[in-house]
């Protein structure tokens, strides 16, 4: 994949973010960042704020379609809110998060669902969760011409095996097992790791060692980029707030207070006003009287 020009903002030629973007970063010093787009008008603004990167993360299934986790999350879903995405930034390298069961089953399963995110979703590239047991299937995704990211960590598809969302790698013998799934995963193919609720000394340590990008989420600022999902980062999902989850914004509230404000119009007969509102030419309105009066 190259970096190439694609889009115009505010006068200047902006490059398209890919892959070997992402390894360059690396190599530079330079911070990778990622926000999470489910539909046409976030993935525009997030192209327009020049982010490095949008995953469609299975997260919609949370903050969007009002599910407990992640779990009930399909194909169809994701594909749906991919095209969106894929519709509204071009920019931005664009990444499709895998559903739960469409690539545990069998190998050749998961590189046929890999590819439909870039055959039919203009995806840039795919996310699984999971470390060495994966292997295989990123192999073959990676040798079929998919881009994969990993994530390793905290897994919300494997919530139930976990116990709850909790942190991974607090322990010397789980953060060993995470630095030798990291280094498995880039051996496979990777393009880079999302490193989730993994302690910041681990996430700093596996970063260091490995070639490709860390991306981290409530894991410190030693990985090499962050990501947050975009309903936690500007307050429009008000069910619960991560720990590692910075607030820039609480457009839930002002989204109900313009909801309240519009009732209160509407009952108190102040909206439509007149300047929202069409009117007849006076001699077009007379016409009509006339006409009706017959």
């Amino acid at each position: 994949m190259t970096t190439t020009p694609l889009k115009k903002y505010g006068g200047e030629i902006r490059k398209k973010i890919t892959t070997r973007s992402f390894r360059l970063k690396k190599k530079r010093g330079e911070a990778i960042t990622m926000l999470t787009a489910y539909d046409y008008p976030t993935a525009m603004a997030i192209d327009k704020a020049e982010i490095d990167s949008i995953l469609v993360g299975d997260s919609l299934g949370m903050v969007v379609l009002g599910y407990e986790n992640t779990l009930p999350v399909t194909m169809e879903d994701m594909l749906h809110h991919c095209k969106a995405v894929s519709r509204g930034a071009k920019n931005p390298l664009l990444i499709g998060d895998m559903p739960f069961m469409s690539y545990q089953s069998d190998v050749w399963t998961a590189v046929e669902n890999a590819g439909r995110f870039l055959q039919e979703a203009g995806m840039d590239a795919v996310k699984l969760e999971g470390g060495r047991e994966r292997a295989e299937a990123i192999q073959k995704m990676v040798l079929a011409g998919i881009p994969v990211m990993g994530h390793i960590g905290l897994t919300p598809q494997s919530v139930n095996t976990m116990g709850g969302f909790r942190a991974q790698g607090k322990k010397a013998d789980q953060a060993k097992i995470l630095v030798e799934d990291a280094l498995i995963l880039e051996e496979e193919g990777v393009f880079g790791i999302v490193l989730e609720a993994v302690p910041a000394q681990l996430s700093e340590l596996i970063s260091s060692k490995l070639r490709v990008p860390t991306i981290g989420i409530g894991a410190g600022v030693g990985c090499d980029g962050q990501v947050l999902v975009t309903h936690d980062l500007v307050g429009q999902f008000d069910k619960f707030t991560p720990k590692f989850v910075k607030q820039y914004a609480n457009i839930h509230n002002v989204m109900q207070e313009a909801m309240i404000a519009f009732r209160q119009d509407v009952n108190q007969k102040d909206f439509p006003s007149d300047a929202h509102s069409i009117f007849m030419k006076d001699e077009e309105w007379e016409l009509l009287m006339a006409e009706l009066d017959k």
